[in-house]
Parts: C-alpha cells; structure tokens; sequence
C-alpha cells in the first residue's frame, strides 16, 4: 500500500530479508533504495552473516540516500551475547535534494513496517554513522 504523503510502496521481499534477519539471522545487514519509477522500496543488497561494519558501510553510496538495517552483535557488561537491530537513514550532503526530501518523506512509514528495529541513527556523512557511534548507542 503507498504512503499518501510520498506514495511510496514498500516490496515484500523488504519485509520478507528483514524478518530473516531478525528471526533467522542469516543477514548481517540489508540496504535498501527507492526505485523512483516503480514508486516503492526495493533491496539493494544483502551483507552475510560474516561481513563486518566495514562492509556494511562501504555498501552506501557515497552521494545517494538509502535506507539500510545492520544487525549489530556485542557482549554486555556482564558477559552476555546481544545484538541490536539499527536502522540508517543515509542521506549524504552529495545526494540530489529530491533524493533527500523523497527519502525524508518516506522513512517513517518504511520503518513502520520493518517490526523490530531497536536504534535509529541519521547520517549525512560517514563520520556520522562510525563504529563508535553504533558502539555506544547499545546501551
């Protein structure tokens, strides 16, 4: 169903490769992009389980927005094994500005249906979304 505001869709295989992340684990991180001529939200690419931060952040474009989840594993304090479901917004400063306000528009609803998401982080530079900054958003 498209959002009114944007008329973004969301395709199921968005649902379908988030939900296997969450329950199955079998994805370290999903990118996902706007299709402007099909209106609707499409995977970009899939990380496997082995990929780290790194990949996953050299997975974004450098000047266009995406949304994107990284499944972040990390031990507690208290030598417990967690991880935290992030949610980026990347909207670069190179980006076009009918990319940013196209995904700024968006973003609320696609999240919405991705069930399960723990942090939100906005980038519009890499140095925004550093590992540091995931780090210490866990606790």
């Amino acid at each position: 169903m498209a959002n009114a505001a944007s008329g973004m869709a969301v395709n199921d295989e968005c649902k379908l490769k988030f939900m296997e992340l969450k329950a199955k684990r079998n994805h370290r991180f999903i990118v996902f992009k706007i299709e402007e001529k099909q209106q609707q939200v499409m995977v970009e690419k899939i990380g496997n389980p082995d990929e780290t931060y790194e990949d996953f952040a050299n997975a974004l474009p450098a000047n266009e927005c995406r949304y994107a989840v990284y499944d972040y594993d990390f031990t507690t304090k208290d030598n417990c094994q967690k991880s935290k479901i992030f949610f980026f917004a990347w909207s670069p400063d190179a980006s076009r500005v009918r990319s940013k306000m196209l995904y700024a528009s968006s973003k609320d609803r696609f999240k919405r249906e991705l069930d399960g998401i723990q942090v939100e982080l906005q980038a519009t530079d890499p140095s925004e979304m550093s590992f540091d900054i995931v780090k210490g958003r866990v606790y």
